[in-house]
């Protein structure tokens, strides 16, 4: 009996597209198409948001179309992936150049966070993102 070859992305495989997707500037139409209805984005407090966060699958969509305001030319170099079942850990640093001013750089300026994201991927949507992301201040 032959075996059947899935077709379907690893959750990891899922995981890094849509980081690739985010990458290259993807606005909510790229990037919903990764996104189950019910999907929460949980940040840990950090320099932006010294509260932290909890976002809903609307008010991701709109942040991502409004980021083309804020910074260009994003950049993540994945350090390191871990995959166990649906969990997909992404460990990486992430830049970008600043359009604007914000409270501790200045536009033009190049924005770096190392980054850990745990996302949980379920019938092959993303669920969840918790983000724990910690800014360098340029000196």
């Amino acid at each position: 009996m032959a075996e059947l070859i899935s077709t379907e992305p690893s959750p990891r495989e899922h995981v890094l597209e849509f980081v690739r997707t985010l990458e290259v500037g993807g606005g909510s139409q790229a990037i919903r198409r990764f996104l189950a209805e019910d999907f929460v984005l949980l940040e840990a407090p950090h320099l932006l948001a010294p509260e932290g966060s909890t976002r809903t699958l609307e008010q991701v969509l709109a942040g991502a179309d409004q980021s083309g305001q804020v910074v260009s030319g994003q950049k993540f170099e994945i350090r390191r992936t871990t995959c166990e079942g649906g969990r997909v850990v992404v460990e990486a640093d992430w830049s970008a150049t600043l359009l604007m001013d914000l409270r501790h750089w200045d536009a033009g300026e190049t924005l770096r966070a190392r980054t850990s994201s745990v996302f949980e991927v379920r019938d092959g949507r993303i669920v969840s993102q918790d983000s724990y992301d910690c800014y360098f201040l340029n000196s």
